[in-house]
């Protein structure tokens, strides 16, 4: 059996990746931590979890948990992680998987040192949709791939607009700004799909002025076989100009479908218009963390998301982000520099 702990219980727990642990075979949850113990106890009833913590060392050091999901905003995974491993106890943690690379670097040498596994939330590399669109291009539905498209446009929150910064456009505590959180989930499914990042361009820039991180991104991406992605990222648009778009092009075919949205997959080629839904489970974790219990149980594939596959994301994110933190003087704790 799978004992979890949780080190950090928010929002992402509560449906996308908590309740799973529960469903999966031969896993469990067993305990929260949350700094705050009111939370931290209000959670573990309202999910009939049967421990609570204020302390992560105290969840850390529980000898009946044997496996730890490491759930805070990325400033924390490092240091969290690098305690789990070496208190003998492998690690699923929050994309991205760190501040940066160096950062996931310094987790992925303590796991190999220690022989530890780790994986990381990438989860789109087990959702049925994805893994449809990654069949459609494997049997030559649309050729052979040329280039990728994404844009993703949101106008910014009234928070935000207050002065009220979420963390996630807070550097020291996100890595950069919505940029990291979400291209994150897009990048690292490319990889997915076709393999490391070969060269990286960018343009990066903050447009509105509401925070010192980055609020529009333009960047380009070369994949083994001369396969381009490009993307645009802009977090200052009206909400008339929101929009969630992928883009997969062939040279005999086309795929369409969104990344968040989970809007219907569509196939465009010789055949044809061919539509095929995009399914967002419940817990929308739960595919990855059953691929993960089962690993860890010595059963079953291995896992598709690990901390070496989520490592290349955040490398390749450090180097879009680069130059503009280099520029803007910002003080990130830790770096973006290779």
């Amino acid at each position: 059996m799978i004992n979890w702990g949780i080190i950090g219980c928010g929002k992402v727990t509560e449906l996308k990746s908590g309740p799973a642990f529960n469903k999966v075979e031969d896993s469990r949850l067993m305990a929260v931590m949350r700094r705050n113990a009111y939370l931290a106890e209000d959670y573990a009833r309202r999910h009939n979890v049967p421990r609570f913590y204020s302390v992560a060392d105290d969840l850390i050091n529980d000898r009946d948990i044997n496996a730890i999901y490491i759930a805070t905003p990325p400033g924390n995974h490092s240091e969290y992680a690098i305690k789990a491993l070496r208190a003998g106890k492998p690690v699923y943690i929050e994309k991205p998987m760190a501040l940066n690379y160096r950062e996931c670097k310094m987790i992925n040498d303590t796991a190999a040192k220690l022989k530890i596994p780790v994986f990381v939330a990438y989860y789109r590399r087990t959702l049925p949709g994805f893994l449809k669109i990654k069949n459609l291009i494997a049997t030559g539905e649309i050729g052979k791939p040329r280039f990728i498209s994404f844009q993703i446009f949101n106008y910014p929150s009234e928070d935000e607009k207050a002065g009220r910064l979420p963390w996630r456009v807070i550097p020291d505590i996100a890595g950069a700004g919505h940029f990291f959180d979400l291209a994150s989930h897009q990048l690292d499914y490319l990889d997915f799909l076709f393999g490391p990042v070969k060269k990286v361009s960018s343009a990066v820039v903050n447009h509105a002025g509401l925070y010192s991180a980055e609020d529009f991104v333009s960047a380009s991406f070369v994949f083994g076989g001369n396969i381009v992605g490009n993307g645009i990222w802009s977090f200052s648009v009206s909400r008339e100009a929101n929009r969630d778009t992928f883009e997969i092009i062939g040279d005999k075919g086309i795929i369409k479908t969104s990344t968040f949205t989970y809007e219907p997959i569509v196939l465009l080629n010789g055949n044809g218009r061919q539509e095929y839904v995009n399914e967002r489970p419940e817990n929308i974790q739960f595919y990855l963390i059953e691929q993960i219990v089962n690993a860890l149980s010595g059963k079953g594939n291995p896992v598709v998301s690990t901390g070496e596959t989520a490592a290349r994301t955040s490398r390749v994110m450090d180097e879009v982000v680069r130059e503009y933190y280099k520029s803007s003087r910002l003080r990130v704790r830790g770096s973006h520099e290779k």
